[in-house]
């Protein structure tokens, strides 16, 4: 007799499991699919509601509605280019701070650092990734405003104001609030976002890849140039891109420091404003189906379509990237 046979009840069971006959599979299968389908009817519904809303807006003032920095309610005349430019440039300036001191923070937490360091450090990061905006905001405003009216606005404008073309971007009055100021608060508030997938992806990397470079004698700066970054070139756009959508996106933090100015000026110390904070505070003084609330259900699409094109942007910029890898292959 032989033992090791299985009962034809076990056999049974084992083919039906294998066919799917149980229910949990197809329901399974279904509830995934559901939030698939979800995720796209989520964002169809809100693309569609920024757009219809917004249609008056860009019907009344045409395509002269991206192109004028004029914003006046009582003329009910509004564009959106001081927004759109506030926005761009203050998300420009935080990325600009922001991704070289993540990328050197999560490089010395994965490869130079000691354990314990490492780890109070990396606790220490990832607890500043979930302070909440606001707090941002009230501190940039108590803390970072008065130290920019009284002391670097005047000593960039005293090194500056007297060199042709630099002298453009440290005009103006010294109150504190302005472009560089929301840079600096949005360059806090990505930096440890961006800090902890790139000390993910540098941790997964196979330790094997390091050591032997190290064995051929590389440098650190070599490791880190000719190893870690390409081996890690998607995991480090895909962090940037998260802190691009967050800074362009900001909006409380934003509002407390940028000034509240719609104007296009090139001084990194003037006021200026962002769709975010603009919607934020003119949003509850717009009466439903008035052209003010059209225009500002106009920026929050535009806002969308700006950060489409740049997920799409890093998409084709890591589509070369690789394909020159294989080409170097």
């Amino acid at each position: 007799m032989d033992v090791s046979a299985k009962p034809p009840a076990q056999m049974d069971g084992q083919k039906h499991r294998r066919s799917g006959g149980f229910a949990g599979d197809p329901l399974f299968k279904m509830l995934v699919m559901a939030t698939g389908i979800g995720v796209l009817l989520v964002l169809g519904a809100i693309i569609a509601v920024m757009s219809i809303g917004g249609f008056p807006a860009f019907k009344a003032f045409g395509p002269g509605f991206l192109v004028s920095a004029v914003w006046n309610p009582v003329s009910q005349h509004f564009g959106a280019a001081a927004p759109v430019f506030g926005t761009l440039a203050s998300s420009a300036l935080g990325l600009l701070i922001a991704v070289p001191l993540a990328f050197g923070t999560a490089f010395w937490l994965t490869a130079l650092a000691p354990p314990v360091p490492a780890a109070i450090i990396g606790m220490a990061v990832q607890l500043l990734a979930a302070v909440p905006s606001i707090i941002f905001g009230m501190w940039g405003f108590f803390v970072l405003v008065p130290p920019m009216a009284h002391y670097v606005q005047p000593f960039a404008r005293h090194m500056f104001g007297h060199i042709p073309g630099l002298s453009a971007l440290v005009s103006g009055a010294p109150f504190g609030t302005g472009m560089l100021t929301a840079g600096l608060i949005l360059a806090i508030m990505v930096m440890p976002s961006i800090t902890a997938v790139m000390r993910d992806v540098f941790t997964s990397m196979p330790t094997v890849l390091r050591e032997s470079a190290y064995g051929l004698g590389a440098t650190r700066w070599e490791v880190m140039r000719q190893v870690v970054l390409p081996w890690s070139r998607q995991g480090v756009v895909g962090g940037i891109v998260l802190g691009m959508g967050r800074a362009m996106g900001e909006t409380m933090a934003v509002t407390f420091v940028i000034g509240d100015s719609n104007h296009i000026g090139w001084s990194l110390f003037a006021p200026a404003n962002t769709i975010a904070s603009l919607i934020a505070l003119e949003f509850p003084e717009s009466p439903a189906g008035s052209l003010k609330l059209a225009s500002l259900m106009a920026l929050g699409a535009i806002l969308m379509a700006i950060s489409f094109v740049t997920l799409w942007c890093s998409r084709i910029l890591l589509a070369r990237g690789e394909a020159q890898a294989g080409k170097r292959s």
